[in-house]
């Protein structure tokens, strides 16, 4: 399995192929098309990013010592950037999720290119996958 820089890096490249950030929004959606469906039982308010301006609903398993993230939201873009959160993130240890750099997030433009509410969905749903880290490391290690 690639580490997360490793992926990062993917993302990067990917991105970096499109100058036109119409194409990028267009790669998002892309992303965010290809996530699983989250199944009706995780729809719940508990599992509501607060913070997000679109309901995204984020998923959080333990499995055999790694956190593994599902999410889904109603909103296209907002689907996309939580797929590369996941892309990035599901799968790891909780130290992996708390230690690891977000470069991505500005080295594909992205903060700069989301409206300000857009911005601080990403900014939540960062906070939240990085708490369910600590609470699972807390609980387990």
């Amino acid at each position: 399995m690639a580490t997360i820089n490793e992926v990062q890096d993917e993302i990067i490249e990917e991105f970096s192929m499109f100058d036109d950030w119409m194409d990028r929004y267009s790669l998002l959606i892309e992303l965010g098309n290809s996530l699983e469906k989250l199944d009706d039982k995780y729809k719940v308010e508990n599992n509501l990013i607060e913070g997000c301006q679109s309901r995204v609903w984020l998923q959080a398993d333990y499995v055999d010592g790694k956190i593994v993230f599902k999410a889904e939201s109603d909103a296209v873009i907002v689907k996309g950037i939580i797929a590369l959160l996941i892309k990035v993130l599901s799968n790891r240890t909780p130290d992996e999720i708390i230690n690891t750099d977000l470069y991505f997030v500005e080295r594909i433009g992205l903060r700069d290119h989301l409206s300000p509410t857009r911005s601080n969905g990403l900014i939540s749903m960062i906070k939240e996958i990085r708490f369910y880290a600590m609470a699972y490391k807390a609980k387990y290690q």
